[in-house]
């Protein structure tokens, strides 16, 4: 989880990521941003990362982010 933290603050410094639900729908994290993040947590987590995957309820949160790196890493992806 402290990864995620850290790659999100590589990318956006200077917000506060801990606790937050909003990440893509107050657009903290806009369509570049989220690219970015995307191509990092595959070279950090070794995944892939479906385009069905790339959703709000997926992004909007550093836990749902590290949700959805445990379920791809599960699943082999």
């Amino acid at each position: 989880m402290d990864a995620i933290l850290d790659i999100l603050e590589e990318l956006k410094p200077g917000v506060e990521y801990r606790g937050r639900t909003d990440l893509v729908d107050s657009r903290e994290l806009d369509s570049l941003t989220i690219i970015a993040l995307v191509a990092e947590l595959e070279d950090v987590f070794d995944i892939a990362v479906p385009a069905a995957e790339i959703v709000p309820e997926n992004l909007n949160s550093p836990e749902a982010i590290w949700a959805l790196v445990c379920r791809l890493r599960e699943q082999g992806l």
